[in-house]
């Protein structure tokens, strides 16, 4: 049958026999066991579970299936007119597709049953418009982590849990395949020379890349999806983040402008953290939000978003944060969010805090408070500033009130740790006051982190600033007996 979408006189090669390889299992040690000694027992090692065990029928029926797929991809590279694609519709491409396999397959005499002629059609139409293996991992909202260790192992993270999934690629140059794809749609390139790639998918899930030889044992991929749906500040209290009277406190602190950190490690939440902050801010305040990846979902009206951009195959055209940052101070804005502060961009970052841009925001990778002043203090002094320590920490003081500790924890739930203000200078040293904590206080049967939300029993510094911006919380959210 002639169609628009295939070449001319395109030929159908017949499917090749393969040999699968056998993995020798290693050989038995001969030397006894002995048990390390522990005055005592120690917590049970969470391991990485598997997505499910599959019998050896069904692993040489997959075997099989991923044969006849490479072929059918073959031929529909060969049969396809891939500049007539881009006009098509993707109900058109996919009849297109169904056709060319299924007359490939008559050809070819291979059965499949209607199951599996469905899960080829659809792995063909991902390979084709899509991202192939993973695409049914983008379209899975369980899945929040998309970790590939070469082109045999690919890891899902699902409720704060690692898990190794079924999913695999042909080999090597299929994986790198698809990493080209993605960066090549958003005009970057990763190869020998330049093995590594930052990037953002289309849904804007963030992307990182990492392919031989810098990658050892096959391409290191990470997918961090972007959320679709916007998690507000009551969900993340239904979910145990943090307490109401820990929201009363923040809504207060945004709400008279107060300099927020949000403080943690990768994957602690703080994109989440500062997304739900945001929601506190007026709709009458012109926000402008600065991120190396478009991340942040802000809910306000007026907002301006920047995003950075890389230096091109040249070295050319490259828009950092920091100069980001420079443009939008003459934007006129009353906030400035900085998506994540981690080079020389937070010289302005703290000139605009303490220069008329009350209630600015910004997330940093630290493991503490205290930590995140450090940091500052690092990323000041590498980025060539030559002060004194003293006056750095004292620019750090008068620009930050307020530090928000996120963390996960090793059960893989994520928790608002700590919310720490900084009240000035003692000699040399930042002063700060903790006004929540995290306690912990054990492990459960079930593996989840034990512990609780406590005030610590100190009055917030700007108590008085709330009730002058019409915020009058009450004093007992302070004590600590308003937690247990």
């Amino acid at each position: 049958m002639f169609s628009r979408y295939r070449k001319d006189n395109a030929p159908a090669k017949p499917a090749q026999d393969r040999k699968p390889t056998i993995e020798s299992a290693p050989k038995p040690s001969s030397e006894p066991k002995v048990a390390p000694k522990s005055l005592m027992p120690l917590p049970p090692k969470r391991a990485i579970s598997k997505a499910s065990t599959i019998s050896d029928k069904e692993q040489k029926r997959r075997e099989r299936l991923s044969e006849v797929r490479v072929e059918m991809h073959k031929i529909l590279l060969e049969t396809l007119n891939l500049s007539a694609l881009e006009h098509a519709s993707p109900k058109e491409l996919r009849a297109e597709i169904i056709e060319i396999t299924s007359d490939s397959l008559n050809e070819m005499g291979v059965v499949l049953n209607k199951d599996e002629r469905a899960t080829l059609h659809q792995e063909l139409i991902d390979e084709v418009t899509g991202l192939g293996p993973l695409e049914p991992l983008l379209k899975d909202d369980t899945v929040n982590d998309i970790l590939v260790n070469g082109p045999k192992q690919v890891f899902i993270e699902r409720d704060g849990n690692l898990e190794l999934s079924e999913v695999r690629f042909k080999d090597e140059k299929h994986l790198l395949r698809i990493i080209d794809k993605i960066v090549s749609a958003v005009g970057r390139r990763v190869d020998e020379s330049n093995p590594y790639v930052d990037a953002r998918l289309a849904d804007g899930s963030r992307f990182n890349a990492m392919v031989p030889p810098i990658a050892v044992d096959g391409s290191l991929v990470s997918i961090r999806k972007f959320k679709k749906e916007k998690l507000g500040v009551d969900d993340l209290v239904r979910f145990g983040a943090f307490t109401e009277e820990m929201a009363a406190y923040l809504q207060a602190a945004v709400g008279c402008r107060l300099n927020v950190i949000v403080s943690g490690g990768t994957g602690s939440g703080k994109t989440t953290t500062l997304n739900a902050l945001s929601s506190f801010i007026d709709d009458s305040e012109r926000i402008i939000t600065i991120e190396d990846t478009a991340e942040l979902q802000l809910q306000q009206i007026h907002v301006g978003r920047m995003e950075s951009r890389p230096a091109n195959v040249e070295g050319r055209g490259e828009v950092s944060q920091r100069d980001c940052l420079r443009n939008a101070l003459r934007m006129r804005p009353d906030r400035i969010i900085v998506g994540e502060t981690r080079g020389d961009e937070v010289i302005d970052m703290l000139q605009a805090m303490n220069t008329g841009h009350d209630g600015s925001m910004t997330t940093i990778h630290a493991n503490s408070a205290r930590d995140a002043a450090s940091r500052l203090e690092n990323m000041i002094a590498m980025a060539g500033i030559e002060m004194p320590l003293k006056a750095v920490r004292q620019q750090i003081a008068s620009a930050v009130h307020l530090i928000v500790q996120a963390s996960r924890l090793q059960d893989g739930s994520r928790r608002m740790t700590s919310i720490t203000e900084i009240t000035g200078m003692e000699g040399d040293v930042i002063t700060m006051q903790e006004i929540f904590r995290y306690q912990r206080e054990g492990i459960g049967p079930d593996g989840k982190i034990v512990g609780r939300f406590v005030p610590t029993g100190i009055r917030s510094n700007y108590s008085d600033r709330f009730k002058q911006w019409g915020y009058d919380l009450p004093a007992s959210i302070y004590e600590p007996m308003a937690a247990e």
